[in-house]
């Protein structure tokens, strides 16, 4: 009986899950996808397969070959039945861009120096991939059959968005000055109140999520904190270099990196959900008289 009920529980939990963020995250990813094709090469930024090397045989057909499989991953996954396959194809595919980053763990230091800040930037980069990840590993989890492995699914995503958004906030508080860049000469209060602000909100937001602590609000407001970005920081990128491919690259990434804290969101919020209702629904014990 109660392994039933928890089928129960895990398919109407399945059926609840909003698709907004499902949307967006394949919409984004899909958009990332049209950017390789266009510019016949890899996002130098957020697909650095350079790390390996500057002459990787075949590098322009591993580009096309990535573009199709991100533009294809981002259309399946707008439609149920093709959904979980799409979700497993993109999820791949940023575990793949977060590999592309290791190799600067060695290379960045040996040129940078070894300075912790230098070693918390590369991994803010391959946890920005990991971010992009667990939200399609999400997805793929919520519609598969067996009712174990997505509960597994988000327990592991909040460790994974935890620690990243603590990376990430380390990474603007360690290293104020280069994040100067991402912060347009317009806003006020000046370029380094911005950068310790936000680096402050990923920190505070990544001990919400590991602590569990109004852990669904920090997740969307993450998401809304990324959504700024694409609308004040990453755009000035495109009007300054049109012909950048991470300047439209990385506003196409970015966009998946807002789906993919709202898919959490919504994740916990309906993993929850039968917890609520089973102690909502269990009677008080009476006092002792």
């Amino acid at each position: 009986m109660v392994a039933d009920n928890g089928i129960q529980h895990f398919q109407r939990n399945r059926e609840a899950l909003p698709n907004l963020g499902i949307r967006v995250y394949g919409i984004a990813s899909a958009t990332a996808g049209v950017m390789d094709f266009i510019w016949g090469d890899f996002d130098t930024s957020h697909q650095p397969i350079q790390a390996f090397g500057d002459h990787i045989p075949g590098r322009e057909i591993l580009a096309y070959i990535t573009a199709v499989v991100m533009i294809a991953g981002g259309v399946a996954i707008l439609w149920r039945r093709s959904a979980r396959a799409g979700a497993g194809a993109l999820a791949v595919i940023y575990f793949i861009f977060a590999i592309f980053w290791l190799p600067r763990l060695y290379t960045a230091p040996h040129f940078l120096g070894h300075r912790i800040p230098v070693y918390i930037g590369v991994l803010a980069g391959v946890g920005m991939e990991l971010v992009a990840f667990t939200g399609g590993a999400l997805i793929y989890a919520t519609l598969t059959t067996n009712s174990a492995s997505w509960p597994r699914m988000v327990h592991i995503a909040r460790w994974i968005f935890g620690l990243c958004a603590i990376d990430f906030g380390l990474n603007h508080l360690l290293d104020v000055t280069d994040n100067f860049v991402y912060v347009p000469q317009w806003m006020p209060f000046g370029a380094k109140f911005w950068v310790i602000v936000t680096g402050i909100c990923f920190v505070l937001a990544g001990l919400a999520i590991l602590s569990k602590i109004e852990d669904v609000l920090a997740a969307r407001l993450l998401a809304l904190m990324f959504l700024v970005f694409n609308l004040v920081a990453l755009p000035q990128f495109i009007f300054a270099d049109p012909k950048h491919h991470a300047a439209w690259g990385g506003n196409a990434f970015n966009l998946a990196l807002v789906a993919a804290n709202w898919i959490l969101a919504d994740s916990i919020a309906t993993r929850q959900r039968p917890v609520q209702n089973q102690q909502s629904a269990t009677p008080a014990m009476p006092s002792p008289a």
